[in-house]
């Protein structure tokens, strides 16, 4: 998934296509950075777009020619996004008519080349899936657990300190069964571990 927010230029005929590549977890997050997009440019002739919101393999995705002749914008910047391997993405190209018509084979490469400009330089994120866990322990391995916290790769810590400590946090799911096993084994099993319900 994409870092951060990126943008990059292109030029064809007098044409400008400003392509921008944004993260886009899900359908939700990429339309809204469709209708941003929207906003901020008025002016310009097409807002074409293509995303892919989650997994790389997933079916959640779309795209728009946004007025350009058909197949000739959406489709081919989806390809490029399906080609990358990357997911949880979404690109938009405004479009500024420079005043020459490109037809439609010059459309599809413009569109085609402006997404693979913005992929090539995009700073990327390894998307880590990660489970919820809540436990409950005695003080007494509240300095222990701390030092086990520290050897994984865990977020969203959220402790509540009452009659005994009930610690939530998301660990890689990768991590689960052996962060639960260390855990059982540093308090003795005195431990309680669950899944806290998500709903």
């Amino acid at each position: 998934m994409p870092a951060q927010v990126c943008q990059v230029e292109l030029e064809v005929k007098r044409s400008k296509f400003l392509t921008f590549a944004a993260p886009a977890v899900d359908r939700r997050e990429a339309e809204h950075f469709i209708r941003t997009l929207r906003q901020q440019h008025p002016q310009a002739n097409h807002v074409c777009w293509a995303y892919i919101a989650g997994a790389p393999n997933t079916t959640i995705r779309s795209m728009s020619d946004d007025g350009e002749p058909s197949g000739t914008a959406g489709m081919p910047m989806l390809k490029v996004l399906e080609y990358s391997g990357y997911g949880d993405i979404v690109v938009a190209i405004v479009r500024y008519f420079g005043g020459t018509k490109l037809g439609t084979g010059g459309l599809q490469r413009a569109y085609s080349e402006a997404v693979s400009l913005v992929l090539k330089d995009l700073p990327m994120r390894l998307k880590v899936n990660r489970t919820l866990l809540k436990f409950t322990y005695d003080y007494t391995y509240d300095s222990s657990i701390s030092r086990l916290l520290e050897r994984y790769d865990v977020q969203d810590v959220d402790p509540d300190y009452a009659q005994q400590v009930t610690l939530s946090i998301a660990i890689a799911s990768s991590e689960v069964s052996t962060f639960k096993t260390e855990l059982s084994n540093i308090t003795a099993g005195n431990i309680e571990v669950f899944l806290p319900d998500t709903d």
